[in-house]
């Protein structure tokens, strides 16, 4: 594994993670000192990203897994083959191994994605590994972990459908990184970094218009900033098939309806509906922008002074 703490390395990888560098700078300290990481945060703020890019610059092998409650020990471990054991028992080479068996073997990151989303009883085999080091499975022995494995997990806390709470023996056993959204300069960058279309117009109000859910009284959990993105390509599309202007009101509604409403999550018992709330974003970002309009146009109609201009 190359060195993530040689000189040069994070200044690379944050050339290619937008407004990461704290957080790729902690990540990479902690994988160098050999340490399980937990990247806690909303979705759409870099994580996966962020991880794939410091397990590129430091040569090793990245093994991902989607957590979810189908994910069974089985499922991560790995598990015999019934068809072989019926002719060969079981032996080693029978055995067909799962994400987690092929990071240790291999030494690899293994990446696993919302943790608070994976049954008890296949956490209880990630702990065992961080504790021990090794993986002990009945009929096939201890699989011990390779130089350079590493156990990173990530999940979002502010999701509470589908999620458990991950326990303290989990935590004891990992060091901690929060991750919240981007500055809105970082995001508009990841934005352009994304996108095909260059118009800044509907970049600025596809931006202002994502983080703005975030803030709004009804909305539990906001968009992140794969909003704006989609935002700004549906608009395109939809100006180029209409013959009109991609700046054109109705054009950034529909693609900010299309592209935010299922993003956004409410707070129970409350009358908005997710297509209101974003329709009054929307009209709010537009709302922002008229004085900026009434102010160029107020210029042209006086001198300074107060005086009318001369007609040339």
């Amino acid at each position: 594994m190359t060195s993530l703490t040689a000189p040069g390395v994070v200044d690379a990888l944050a050339a290619r993670v937008v407004g990461r560098r704290r957080e790729l700078e902690v990540l990479a300290a902690a994988l160098a000192a050999d340490r399980h990481v937990l990247l806690e945060g909303p979705p759409g703020t870099g994580k996966s990203t962020m991880l794939r890019e410091v397990a590129a610059a430091a040569g090793t092998g990245f093994v991902f897994v989607e957590g979810n409650a189908e994910l069974t020990p089985a499922r991560l471990a790995g598990q015999f083959d019934p068809s072989r054991v019926l002719e060969d028992g079981y032996v080693p080479d029978v055995f067909v191994d799962g994400p987690l068996v092929e990071a240790l073997r291999n030494g690899s990151l293994l990446y696993v994605e919302e943790l608070n989303r994976v049954p008890e009883e296949t956490v209880n085999l990630l702990i065992t590994v961080m504790s021990e080091g090794e993986l002990t499975l009945p009929r096939l022995g201890t699989i011990a972990a390779s130089e350079g494995f590493r156990l990173v997990a990530a999940m979002n806390p502010f999701d509470n459908i589908g999620t458990a709470r991950v326990s303290g023996a989990v935590y004891d056993r990992m060091c901690r990184i929060a991750m919240g959204y981007q500055s809105l300069d970082n995001e508009s960058d990841i934005v352009v970094r994304n996108t095909s279309a260059d118009d800044r117009v509907l970049r600025r109000r596809a931006v202002a218009v994502t983080r703005a859910t975030r803030n709004h009284p009804d909305v539990r959990v906001g968009s992140s900033v794969r909003g704006a993105i989609d935002l700004v390509e549906v608009g395109h599309a939809l100006a180029a098939m209409r013959g009109a202007e991609v700046t054109a009101s109705d054009i950034g509604l529909d693609a900010a309806l299309t592209a935010l409403s299922g993003r956004i999550r409410l707070h129970e018992g409350g009358s908005s509906t997710p297509e209101s709330v974003i329709a009054d974003l929307w009209e709010a970002v537009l709302a922002q922008e008229q004085p900026r309009a009434d102010d160029d146009s107020q210029g042209k109609a006086e001198a300074p002074g107060g005086a009318t201009p001369a007609s040339p």
